[in-house]
């Protein structure tokens, strides 16, 4: 569909069964959740192992085609950790698994389809090790993992730096840079005098934004029925 038909109440009918369903089973599942989540189709989250926090104002984006997938691993006294901090965003399709230790810093954003991974998960050389070598991740504040991404074990990447889609980062990644490829290497700096917008900057007034939000939802569901919504669904045309 080209457009969104459901009506304003509709939608926000939708977006409090989310938060209640964030609230009674992801909750109990993670050692900290933060105030001014936002979990979209939280039904397609899936989190598996101890040790998983999630701060203040953090977005997680799933969808039935791509859910999002944060593991924690524990064997022979080895845990791993997964700390997504304040004001991060993890869309569709992202997987971390950790057996060391990921930090996802604020502000950071993975973009859809990435995976970070702490461990090897089998030994180089004797294969029936179960973890293998492992070392933890950590991203510094405002990194943007592009779309498939792929993060290995032991890598920082520095403050404010871009990976661009479809890169393997296998080292560590200085402050204030964009790398490609495979292996991921620097392509361009950024320029430091440039002034930067973070979504911490977005959140510095939630209640603020709030209304900015339900206001632009009147406007652009403006008009919408049920029955109209219905009638996308069951008999679609051209201008849906």
């Amino acid at each position: 569909m080209r457009r969104d038909h459901r009506p304003y109440y509709l939608k926000r009918a939708v977006e409090r069964l989310e938060h209640r369903y964030t609230e009674h089973f992801i909750r109990p599942r993670l050692e900290a959740l933060g105030v001014g989540h936002r979990f979209m189709k939280p039904w397609n989250l899936r989190v598996h192992g101890t040790d998983i926090r999630i701060g203040e104002q953090v977005h997680v984006v799933t969808a039935g085609d791509r859910r999002v997938c944060l593991s924690v691993w524990e064997h022979q006294g080895q845990s791993g950790r997964i700390d997504v901090e304040d004001y991060a965003l993890l869309c569709p399709g992202v997987r971390i698994d950790s057996a060391a230790g990921i930090r996802i810093g604020p502000g950071s954003m993975v973009a859809a389809g990435a995976y970070l991974t702490d461990a090897d998960w089998h030994g180089l050389y004797d294969r029936t090790r179960v973890i293998g070598e492992a070392r933890p991740i950590r991203l510094e504040e405002n990194v943007w993992i592009g779309d498939g991404d792929i993060v290995c074990k032991g890598v920082t990447i520095g403050e404010d730096s871009v990976v661009a889609a479809g890169a393997v980062v296998a080292r560590d990644v200085p402050a204030g840079v964009i790398v490609a490829g495979n292996p991921a290497r620097v392509v361009k700096e950024l320029d430091p005098d440039e002034p930067k917008v973070t979504r911490r900057d977005l959140f510095a007034d939630p209640a603020g934004l709030a209304r900015w939000a339900e206001d632009l939802d009147r406007w652009l569901l403006a008009g919408n029925s049920l029955v109209g919504w219905l009638r996308s669904w069951i008999a679609p045309r051209r201008d849906d």
